[in-house]
């Protein structure tokens, strides 16, 4: 089944963005600049196309010419299940470093667990699984 892949345009700190979803997610960064693919939409030394392949797939880059850089209203990226409990109890601690926790991961009444967060760089997450996992 094929699900849908974040791709974050960033405004200028696209390459930092994606060293810190390594950090927390491992995996390999694969980064190419402006300069890199010919393009003059932006900064030469901006990142035109990078890729976290890992755990965890996203793609980012720095907003260039017209594009809008990210801003999330109404959405979190979810992670409900996609790990061990540990593992996402560790990738919410990491991912809020810096940010800010909207709703601390917690057990619910139905006996599930999960929380959201915004990353420190203004992406929201939900990040959960169920009980006697």
């Amino acid at each position: 089944m094929t699900a849908p892949t974040p791709y974050l345009l960033f405004p200028g700190f696209a390459a930092d963005a994606l060293e810190f979803y390594r950090g927390v997610f491992g995996g390999e960064v694969r980064a190419f600049t402006y300069e890199q693919f010919g393009r003059n939409d932006g900064p030469p030394s901006d990142i035109a196309h990078g890729q976290l392949d890992g755990p965890v797939t996203l793609f980012a880059s720095d907003a260039g010419g017209d594009e809008d850089a990210v801003h999330m209203v109404g959405m979190f990226f979810s992670l409900l299940g996609a790990a061990e409990p540990e593992t996402l109890r560790e990738w919410f601690d990491a991912l809020a470093a810096g940010g800010r926790v909207v709703d601390p991961l917690q057990e619910r009444p139905w006996g599930d667990w999960d929380g959201t967060l915004v990353d420190r760089f203004g992406v929201r997450w939900l990040i959960g699984f169920e009980a006697g996992k």
